[in-house]
């Protein structure tokens, strides 16, 4: 080794190979790409944003609607995507810094058989009642985002019972299966709206959980539709996106 050193001197060359700097010394690990093992949004978790579109004309009035009032109400048969663009709204104008948060509500009603007690925390015991509001969002943002949000409470799901006394200022409230709510209960919900946010209360009459009588969903929703600033969506059975076996089982049902 002492002999090439020698060498080189006496041949008064100078290797610069070897003294270049780390950074030039660096590869790329997968060439043509901008992938590095501490970049905080690498490649491979790229963000993607899925762009929701009305399918029919009354999908189409209720976005506009929710565009263009603070308070809405979406009715209309299964499938016809109420919680959906309600939520898909919500998501959208938490984003765009609109709203400083989301508010998801829905009344712990049991669909005809009783769940009996369930062990747990208070979300714990509301998770089975809750769990469409949950789909509905984990199709609008990742697991990880929706948790990291519900962690900062840019995001509630909070059931009807614990609504009464608050106010809901710069939010984003959507009052899902409002069917299965009391005309007290509407009432409370509906004077819960601050300043700065949007409501929109979505449901379906003729599948209320509840006695027929003691639904006060569509009495709110007559009383409501003569307002000029709260709008009324009537869903029919042509906007149905569920499978075409839903909107023909409808007609006999």
């Amino acid at each position: 080794m002492g002999k090439r050193i020698v060498k080189r001197r006496q041949r008064a060359e100078f290797n610069t190979a070897h003294y270049q700097s780390e950074e030039t010394k660096v590869r790329a690990l997968f060439p043509g790409t901008n992938w590095a093992p501490d970049a905080r949004d690498p490649m491979r978790d790229q963000r993607f944003i899925k762009t929701v579109k009305p399918r029919s004309e009354g999908q189409a009035n209720l976005m506009t609607s929710i565009d263009e009032h603070n308070l809405v109400l979406a009715l209309g048969p299964a499938g016809t995507g109420k919680t959906f663009l309600a939520v898909a709204k919500g998501v959208e104008a938490l984003e765009s810094g609109s709203v400083s948060r989301i508010v998801l509500s829905r009344p712990a009603v049991e669909a005809g058989e009783s769940i009996g007690f369930l062990p747990g925390a208070m979300e714990e015991k509301l998770a089975p009642y809750l769990r469409p509001l949950y789909d509905a969002l984990a199709d609008r943002l990742s697991p990880k985002k929706l948790k990291a949000m519900m962690a900062e409470g840019l995001i509630e799901i909070a059931p009807i019972g614990y609504m009464r006394g608050r106010t809901l200022n710069n939010a984003f409230v959507v009052v899902d299966e409002a069917q299965n709510c009391t005309y007290g209960q509407l009432k409370m919900l509906l004077t819960r709206l601050g300043w700065n946010s949007t409501m929109v209360v979505t449901g379906d009459p003729a599948q209320t959980d509840l006695l027929p009588d003691m639904s006060g969903l569509g009495q709110i929703a007559d009383k409501m539709e003569d307002l000029e600033d709260i709008a009324v969506c009537r869903l029919a059975a042509e906007d149905i996106v569920r499978h075409p076996l839903v909107a023909t089982m409808l007609t006999v049902l």
